[in-house]
């Protein structure tokens, strides 16, 4: 996560060290000088990902085909000066940094709430001033990589040292990012994401070279820098009456500058007077007030190792120590050939968080942007806990022997305020036992294959109906069991709700990115905010259910550009609760009644199945503006619980079912559309 105010450091102080370079002319030199390997530049993602995401609207859940176009752009832009592309994401958050990534989550929901409090205000997206990244952003934007034909990595730890040591051992040309460990550790260039002119691939490199020049330092003496300067290993609050000691008798101090500037330059001065060596580690230790961990220091030094690299600070036997070190013996999962295959899976970004479960038992999810004051729709983390309790259960094969493992969680919702992980039980998802985790992922044939299909179902309380679902499209066979689901965990969706989720997935079929981003709302609805961020979340779990049950889907077929736009969900969200007609929610293409009947019908039968009655309750144009504290549904603190009952169980009313005997193939609409009076004709097959 870098240190604190360094990169603004280095722009304004150090001019020297910023140099504007051309990523065309060094590709070219490297390719003189090496003609045997191509250029290539590592990525840091995660750190990226914001100067990615360009289009105008963020709220509404993501622009995803946009910004699936604007990745493929800028791969392409580097593919025509034969640059190789290689991206890092963060696979992990280790727990020296768990404090650190604590501290902005509960920052972020204050941003996220204030965010709410503009759109209940003003009925629009805020400025950019304010921009939250849409729910999930990080994890879709690795498989759209991924589905655009680029190496991509999920990291077996922090994801700058990974960055750091590929670039290394690979002799890249550079790493591209946004963080300011990458002028601590001793690697390839570092250059500039936010400066980066893409169409003329000129940005700005940071050279540690000349940061050392203007500090007085040594190359070897950055990595105690940066811990003296307060890291991720060595938290500030310990340094402040060294820095206090050093700005004393520091001779370079400067009016013109801020307190923490001269702070860089009183620190560089008293480090470059101590004799590198271990014995100096030593000696800062005992006068730094550590605590009880006096070893911080030496930690926070080796951290910025890279493998095959020694420090004068450090006795020559230890080399880094942050090479992966997960033991086999030591992991949830006992298995070999599982947790191999897992794990490799990780690291080529072909499975989602299921090696964190099987290596760990912990995960984490980082902010949504959901309503905090909404107080009839539940956190996505309470919302999807069921299905992931079946997904644990899945994975660590619970019940067997009848041992039960917990599974920490780190998920952040309101009302959670992320002082310790949540211990949650595993479900199992199928009555009469968990299936065989082996059989799912490693044999083979058709009855296997039905397996798979049917346990990824049972994960979102879908017991029935596999042989409709396997006659869709797979995105749309998916969305529909994520709809099933969801309309069965929140009670307080409505008909209204539902006609939106639909037309959004049917209309979605065929737009281009560029008629999509051509598309303007009027205004915003926030409640339409909140459940645009719900549906993309349900999409993550989708992708972890699916990697636990051994793919059952392709993974590309559950991504969010297949079935959700936000702007698009917007628009079908206020058409439905304002009771337009179904050819204007359906933009008057006949074609797509008859689909979207028969969904509605799936939908609706399966939830009736479940005792759950989907009832019609149009908003209008009354946007929900509520400021009262959510009051936690009891139903959603039980964590043992694997699903819920909705509070109202009348039977449905104003469906006639053409199929009564089996999924229906069509119906004629009673009271379920707002357009009452209609009643369509299903046309023959």
């Amino acid at each position: 996560m870098g240190i604190k105010g360094l990169q603004g450091f280095v722009e304004r102080v150090c001019p020297d060290a910023c140099r504007t370079v051309d990523l065309r002319e060094i590709a070219q030199k490297h390719c003189i000088d090496h003609p045997d390997s191509p250029p290539v530049i590592v990525v840091d993602a995660m750190s990226c990902v914001r100067y990615w995401y360009t289009p105008e609207s963020w709220v509404c859940g993501g622009q995803w085909r946009e910004f699936l176009a604007i990745l493929e752009d800028f791969i392409k832009t580097f593919m025509a000066a034969d640059i190789k592309l290689v991206f890092f994401f963060d696979g992990v958050v280790e727990s020296k940094k768990r404090d650190e990534w604590i501290k902005r989550r509960l920052q972020n929901n204050k941003e996220i709430a204030r965010v709410f409090q503009f759109i209940k205000i003003h009925r629009k997206q805020p400025g950019r001033e304010m921009f939250v990244m849409p729910s999930a952003l990080p994890t879709f934007t690795r498989f759209a990589l991924k589905s655009l034909g680029q190496k991509t990595v999920c990291t077996l730890q922090e994801a700058d040292f990974e960055v750091a040591a590929y670039g290394l051992q690979h002799n890249c040309i550079g790493i591209l990012g946004q963080d300011s460990d990458y002028l601590i550790y001793n690697t390839c260039p570092y250059y500039s994401i936010e400066k980066l002119c893409l169409d003329r691939l000129v940005t700005v490199m940071y050279s540690r070279e000349d940061l050392c020049r203007a500090l007085g330092l040594s190359l070897t003496h950055l990595p105690l820098f940066a811990c003296l300067l307060g890291n991720d290993v060595v938290p500030e609050n310990l340094l402040e009456g060294f820095w206090h000691k050093c700005l004393v008798s520091s001779p370079r101090k400067n009016n013109s500058y801020n307190r923490r500037t001269n702070i860089f330059f009183a620190v560089a001065n008293y480090i470059s007077k101590v004799p590198q060596s271990y014995s100096s580690l030593k000696h800062l230790e005992d006068i730094l007030p550590l605590g009880s961990d006096k070893t911080l220091l030496y930690r926070g030094v080796e951290s910025y190792l890279l493998p095959g690299q020694q420090s004068p600070w450090i006795p020559p036997k230890v080399t880094s120590g942050q090479m992966f070190s997960l033991q086999q013996e030591t992991a949830m999962c006992q298995d070999k050939e599982i947790f191999q295959l897992a794990k490799k899976q990780h690291v080529q970004s072909e499975n989602y968080t299921i090696f964190n479960i099987l290596s760990k038992g912990e995960i984490e999810c980082s902010n949504s942007l959901e309503d905090e004051s909404d107080t009839e729709i539940p956190g996505q983390a309470l919302i999807y806990r069921p299905a992931r309790q079946h997904i644990y259960s899945i994975l660590l094969e619970s019940g067997k022997g009848g041992a039960y493992s917990f599974v920490k969680e780190w998920f952040v919702y309101f009302g959670n305020p992320l002082q310790q992980p949540e211990l949650i039980q595993p479900v199992q998802p199928i009555p009469g036992g968990t299936p065989n985790l082996k059989t799912l992922w490693f044999a083979k044939g058709p009855d296997v294959e039905k397996q798979r299909y049917s346990t990824f179902l049972a994960c979102f309380h879908l017991h029935d109906g596999m042989e409709y679902l396997r006659g869709l499209e797979a995105p749309v066979a998916a969305f529909c069991c994520l709809l099933v689901y969801l309309m069965m965990q929140v009670s307080s969706l409505s008909m209204e709700d539902l006609n939106a989720f639909v037309a959004l997935v049917l209309c979605l079929k065929g737009k281009s990115a560029a008629e999509l981003a051509s598309l303007q709302l009027a205004q915003v609805d926030s409640r339409g905010v909140h459940l645009g961020a719900v549906i993309v979340r349900g999409l993550s779990t989708l992708l972890m259910a699916n990697s636990a049950c051994g793919f059952p889907f392709r993974m590309d077929d559950l991504m969010p550009w297949q079935v959700f736009d936000g702007k698009l969900f917007q628009e079908k969200y206020q058409q439905s609760h304002r009771g337009c007609s179904l050819e204007e929610l359906l933009e008057g293409n006949e074609s797509l009644y008859t689909p979207f009947e028969n969904l509605k019908s799936f939908i609706c039968k399966a939830c009736m199945a479940k005792k759950r009655t989907i009832h019609s309750r149009p908003r209008g144009n009354g946007f929900i503006t509520g400021t009262r504290q959510r009051e936690f549904n009891p139903r959603f603190q039980q964590t043992h619980r694997s699903s819920f009952v909705p509070p109202y169980h009348n039977q449905m009313r104003g469906f006639l079912w053409r199929n009564p005997q089996g999924f229906p193939q069509g119906r004629e609409y009673g009271s379920g559309h707002p357009d009452r009076r209609r009643r369509f004709h299903v046309p023959s097959r």
